[in-house]
This record gives C-alpha cells, structure tokens and sequence, in this order.
C-alpha cells in the first residue's frame, strides 16, 4: 500500500516587506533542501513593489525613477523567472517552498508552472469565473486579462517565488509597467470581475482546498507559530 502523502502547511502571514520576504525565501530554500523542513506554502502581502525578473527587457518600465519614488513603489531584481511584475496591497501572494520531487510532476518544471496556474484556475471558477491560460504567457486570464502573475526560481530541485492573485489591488499601478513585458493585453482583478472583492480568509481556503486537489496531498491552514522557522517576526503584520 502506498502511504499518505505528507501533509503541506498553509502560513498566511499578513503584510510583509518585500526584501523581508525574499531573504526569508532563500533561507527556507536552503532548510528544506537540506531535509530539515517540510514542503510549505506561505501566502502574504507587500507594500506597492516592482520586481524585475531574469527576462525582463528595457521599456517594461514606463515610468521614470523620480515617479517612482515620488510613489513610493521600490524597484528590486530578483531571480525568478520573467518579466516586470507589481505586488502590492490587495493581492494574495503566495510562496510555495516545496521539492519539486514530492509532486506528481516530480522535477519538471514546466508541470510546476502548469500546477500553479491550475490551482488559480480552479479557484476562480469556485467564483463563476471562467479563467485559463494563454500560451506562450505564463499567468492565468479571464479573456484578455490577466488576474494572477507567476514567476518562479529553483534552487537544488527546491521551488520558491510563485504566484499573485490579484483580489482587490489598486489596478492604476499596472500602468506604471508592460506587465511580465507583455504590452497588448490588460490586467484585472477579482473585485473589478465580480463587482465587489470576496474576503480574503474565503479565497486562501479555496485556494488551499484546489493546490491539495492539483497535487493530491493536504493542504492545511497552520498558524504561524506552528512554522518551523518563524519568519521576520519583528516586521510581520501578525506581531
């Protein structure tokens, strides 16, 4: 018989800054090659951010650096894969730190991808959204619109990066950047979908619910303190 698959640990740990986030991603990376944690997936917000991807080409930015600043939004290169992409207030951001080998796909990353957005996907519907994929792009659409961005990197077969969906995000931001340098086509939001944005608790439990369907394992919300490396305590929201 073969045994259950190991449950993952669901964290949603609020506002985070972004830089807090990244560092903590490269340590978890390390911990969990390493055998010493589990396969987690963290979810969280950040303060208006872009993030620069391995592909991303000049003109993505439209705006200049004195706009930006003057906004507030920081500029930070990162080692996903992809374009320009903003994260900001509103949006669900999550992180999976997983080994690609303990999912059905196993190391393949393209799979990796196509569960991500397969996840999104079936968390949409559960809103009578009727999402899907729009190749060559990465990310998930409803028509020409995008609602969710993925970027991620891979370090010793150990996912991390992820996804943002976009819930209820102040969309004008979009208009600073060619999104994931993509210049044709929009950007949306659940809120701007559905009329208004459905609560937040509500969509990271169906979103827990369909990545424990698309990778045949648990998917269980845990509180923080349950982690097995509490990250940035002295700047997460839940201190």
């Amino acid at each position: 018989m073969t045994p259950p698959r190991a449950p993952i640990p669901f964290y949603d740990l609020g506002r985070v800054p972004y830089r807090a986030a990244l560092s903590f991603q490269h340590r978890a990376v390390e911990t969990r090659a390493r055998g010493e944690s589990p396969d987690v997936i963290y979810t969280m917000e950040h303060e208006p951010v872009l993030t620069l991807g391995r592909s991303t080409e000049p003109g993505t930015l439209k705006a200049s650096a004195a706009e930006l600043a003057r906004r507030g939004i920081e500029v930070i290169p990162v080692e996903r894969g992809g374009d320009v992409t903003y994260h900001g207030p509103g949006q669900i951001i999550g992180y999976p730190i997983v080994d690609l080998a303990g999912l059905p796909g196993g190391r393949d990353l393209h799979r990796y991808l196509r569960d991500l957005e397969e996840a999104l996907i079936r968390t949409l519907a559960t809103y009578g959204l009727t999402a899907g994929r729009r190749p060559p792009y990465t990310g998930v659409w409803v028509g020409d619109r995008k609602v969710a961005a993925i970027g991620v990197a891979v370090r010793r077969w150990v996912a991390f990066h992820g996804f943002a969906l976009n819930v209820d995000p102040d969309l004008t931001h979009f208009d600073l950047i060619h999104p994931c340098g993509i210049r044709h086509l929009g950007v949306a939001s659940m809120a701007s979908l559905l009329g208004q944005a459905p609560p937040r608790e509500q969509v990271l439990d169906r979103l827990a619910t369909e990545f424990a369907r698309v990778w045949d394992r648990p998917v269980l919300a845990a509180p923080l303190e349950a982690s097995p490396s509490l990250p940035f305590p002295e700047e997460s929201s839940h201190v």
